[in-house]
C-alpha cells in the first residue's frame, strides 16, 4: 500500500492531522515487512527510498515557495522518528539528504539554491554529507587552499553515507586562516576524487558509507555553500543537539514494539511490566522533548540531557527486545538484532565529545 499519489501535495501539508498517519500506514506495509532486508542489501533500500520520492517526503523541508511541502519542525522530526522505527537504514539515508537540503535552504548563495532546490523537488536529485570531520581536532584531514575562481581541495573525508543513492554530496574543508567551507560535489569518482569500498558496518550496511581522497580538486566558487567562522561546527553542534534525539526515539520505539508483541505471545507478568515500565518512560521522554523544540531560549545543559536520556532509553528498550526473544535475538535476521545494532548507531550518530562524556555518565551512574 502507497500513499495516494492523487494527493496535492500542499493540501498534505495542510492536512496535518492526518500527515503522519499516512506515512506511516505505507511503513507498515512497504517497510516494516522487508526492514531486515533493507538493513542489509542496497537495492532493497533504494527500493523504500523510491517510495519517499513518489510521495515527495525528501523535500519536505523545502519552503512551499520553492516547489517543496514546507513542513513544520515539529512534524518533520515526528517522521523522522517513524522513519527510524521502521527502518534504521531507511531514516539514516534520508536524513543525510535532508541535512544537505537544509544546508542548501540556509545558503546565503542565491545562484546555488536556484540550481539546486528545483532539481531536488522536480528531477529527485539526491544529495549527502561530508563534514563530519570537522569536528576533530588538530591538523585538518581535508584542506581548501583559494585559488582563481574557486579553491583546491586535498584531503580525506572519512565518513560519508550514500555511495550510489546520491548524486551529490555537501564537502567541509578548511581554509588556511581555519575557516570552515562547505561545498556541493559531485558523487562520483573522477581523477581527483576517489572513494573507497563501502565499508564494512555492524548495521545499517547497505547505506553504502565510503571514504574520498580528494587530490588537487577544483571547487568552483559558484558552488560554495557556505564559509563558516573557525570552529563554527562545534556551536552549531550545540544548538541542534536534541533534534537527533527523534531518531534515537524511533529506535527505542521499534524496540518497545518487540516486546509488546511478545507479551502478546508469552504469558508472563515481569514482560508485561517491563513493557509498561519503558512505555511509560518513553512517552514522558518524547513529551519532554516536543515540548522542547517548541520552546524558545532553551539551554545547551536542558538539551544534552534530553538527548542522551534518549540515547540510554533506546539501549535499554532494544536490550529488552533481545532479552525477550531469548535465543533467537542471535539470529543475524530476527528484528531484535537489528533494533539492537541500530541502536548502536543511533547512540553515536553526530557524537560529539559533550554527548559521550554525558552518555557515559549516564552509564556509569544510573
Amino acid at each position: 500500500m502507497s500513499i495516494s499519489k492523487a494527493i496535492n501535495n500542499h493540501a498534505l501539508v495542510n492536512d496535518l492531522d492526518n500527515f503522519l498517519e499516512r506515512i506511516e500506514s505505507y511503513l507498515q506495509n512497504d517497510v516494516a515487512p522487508f526492514a531486515t532486508e533493507i538493513d542489509q542489501s542496497p537495492d532493497a533500500l533504494k527500493k523504500v527510498l523510491q517510495g519517499l520520492i513518489e510521495q515527495s517526503l525528501l523535500s519536505v523541508r523545502i519552503p512551499q515557495s520553492w516547489g517543496g511541502l514546507g513542513l513544520d519542525l515539529e512534524t518533520f522530526y515526528l517522521l523522522q522518528q517513524l522513519l527510524a522505527q521502521y527502518s534504521g537504514a531507511l531514516g539514516f539515508l534520508q536524513l543525510q539528504h535532508q541535512g544537505a537540503v537544509n544546508g542548501i535552504i540556509k545558503s546565503e548563495n542565491k545562484a546555488l539554491k536556484q540550481q539546486y532546490l528545483p532539481r531536488i523537488v522536480k528531477e529527485n536529485l539526491l544529495c549527502g554529507l561530508g563534514f563530519s570531520q570537522l569536528r576533530r581536532t588538530g591538523k585538518p584531514m581535508i584542506t581548501a587552499t583559494p585559488i582563481e575562481s574557486g579553491y583546491e581541495i586535498n584531503g580525506q573525508i572519512p565518513w560519508i553515507t550514500g555511495f550510489n543513492f546520491f548524486d551529490y554530496f555537501i564537502l567541509g574543508a578548511t581554509l588556511p586562516n581555519g575557516q570552515e567551507i562547505r561545498g556541493i560535489v559531485p558523487f562520483t569518482p573522477s581523477s581527483q576524487v576517489r572513494f573507497s569500498e563501502p565499508m564494512q558496518l555492524g548495521a545499517m550496511q547497505s547505506t553504502n558509507t565510503v571514504t574520498a581522497t580528494f587530490e588537487h580538486y577544483f571547487l568552483p566558487a559558484e558552488n560554495i555553500v557556505s564559509i563558516d567562522q573557525v570552529g563554527a561546527i562545534h556551536d552549531n553542534d550545540k544548538k541542534v543537539v536534541l533534534y537527533p534525539s527523534f531518531l534515537v526515539l524511533g529506535c527505542a520505539k521499534a524496540g518497545l514494539n518487540i516486546v509488546k508483541k511478545v507479551v502478546e505471545t508469552k504469558p508472563l507478568d515481569f514482560i508485561e511490566e517491563a513493557y509498561n515500565h519503558l512505555d511509560e518512560e518513553w512517552h514522558i521522554c518524547h513529551s519532554k522533548i516536543r515540548k522542547a523544540i517548541q520552546t524558545d531560549n532553551r539551554s545547551f545543559a536542558d538539551d544534552l540531557a534530553l538527548r542522551v536520556w534518549s540515547i540510554n532509553l533506546a539501549q535499554r528498550c532494544s536490550q529488552a527486545a533481545v532479552t525477550v526473544s531469548s535465543g533467537a535475538a542471535n539470529y543475524a535476521n530476527h528484528p531484535a538484532q537489528r533494533v539492537y545494532r541500530e541502536a548502536l548507531v543511533f547512540s553515536v550518530f553526530a557524537q560529539t565529545t559533550d554527548i559521550m562524556q554525558a552518555t557515559l555518565e549516564q552509564v556509569m551512574y544510573h
